[in-house]
């Protein structure tokens, strides 16, 4: 019953992350609801996007020029670099205005379920970086799950013999946050990652 342009649209809609068939379905009709331009424009940044982004050759970043503006800036503090699992983590960090120093992307999460190991990650990569020496502390900034704790825990392993300071993001309750209604591990956290005042 569905024409079969819609149906293809609706179909690959399906296959971004976090869509689902009902949301492609609204998505796709929203499409076709909009100006022709701006559909274009739509179209334009998408192929713009694939074509013109790359990794950084220093931070596997996303970027359009390389290396990327944050490595490049030299007011940024090159002996601290903050280990993250995605881009999307890294723009997070970036988005707070209050970190200063370098990036490393690992482009994952260290998962054995899934079939990525150490060897799918830019861990190799962020070892060499890290023999000069210049790099004088890492923040391990991956989630607090099961594959993050285990992807810092084998990341502190294999930096601690470099004698480089390693540092974790503090986990506990968020801002107003009520404590009755947090779990059990997240009080252990915040409790573990108490500081004075």
């Amino acid at each position: 019953m569905v024409p079969e342009p819609l149906a293809e649209l609706i179909d690959e809609l399906t296959k971004l992350p976090g869509i689902g068939p009902k949301t492609a379905q609204r998505l796709a009709f929203y499409i076709l609801q909009i100006p022709e331009q701006e559909v274009k424009s739509l179209a334009d940044a998408l192929l713009s996007a694939r074509q013109s982004l790359r990794q950084c050759s220093i931070c596997y970043a996303l970027t359009d020029c390389n290396p990327c503006e944050i490595c490049q800036n030299e007011k940024r503090d090159s002996s601290l670099v903050c280990i993250v699992a995605d881009p999307k983590d890294m723009m997070a960090i970036e988005r707070t205005g209050e970190y200063h120093g370098l990036f490393h992307v690992l482009g994952g999460l260290i998962s054995p379920l899934d079939g990525i190991g150490p060897d799918q990650l830019k861990i190799r990569e962020l070892l060499l970086r890290l023999q000069n020496g210049a790099v004088k502390e890492i923040i391990l900034a991956t989630n607090p799950s099961a594959v993050g704790e285990a992807t810092a825990l084998y990341l502190a392993k294999l930096i601690k013999p470099l004698e480089i300071k390693i540092t974790r993001l503090a986990m506990g309750l968020p801002m107003g946050a009520d404590l009755e209604y947090a779990d059990d591990i997240t009080l252990i956290k915040a409790l573990e990652g108490r500081r004075e005042v």
